[in-house]
């Protein structure tokens, strides 16, 4: 509904999750792997093209790629419309707010982007409430 409410139309969706070290994937960690396939079948439900990406890398190491910051930079060269959403969060944090919807939207616009858009997480709208207790009966189905 978010992204059918916005004043544009946008040929491409961002979807940014929060960004692990390299080093888990390696190991082992399945977060890299959800993370695409959750862009994947959003983009199949959405009927959209959703990329992937990964925000707040700090320190030294090497972070997941492609990050947010990186992308959102080469959408706006490429006079892109977009939409970012981050459905790794069921609400939204400084953090992200400050990363995508600041600093996210200035870099992107100055590189040439048309239109942007930061769709807000669930937060505490009923849907985001009906969507965690669905959640976790399901998920504790036969523990309680």
């Amino acid at each position: 509904r978010a992204i059918g409410g916005l004043d544009f139309v946008p040929d491409t969706i961002v979807a940014s999750f929060h960004g692990m070290p390299e080093r888990t994937l390696r190991l082992g960690d399945p977060y890299h792997c959800m993370c695409l396939k959750t862009a994947r079948r959003l983009g199949e439900v959405l009927g959209k093209n959703v990329i992937p990406s990964f925000q707040s890398r700090f320190g030294q190491a090497k972070w997941l790629t492609p990050a947010t910051d990186m992308m959102l930079e080469t959408l706006g060269r490429e006079g892109r419309s977009v939409a970012v959403i981050a459905p790794g969060f069921a609400a939204d944090c400084l953090e992200t707010l400050e990363e995508i919807a600041i600093r996210g939207r200035e870099q992107f616009l100055a590189a040439g982007g048309r239109h942007f858009a930061y769709v807000p997480c669930l937060n505490d709208s009923d849907v985001g409430m009906d969507m965690l207790a669905a959640l976790i009966r399901s998920e504790l189905s036969g523990w309680l």
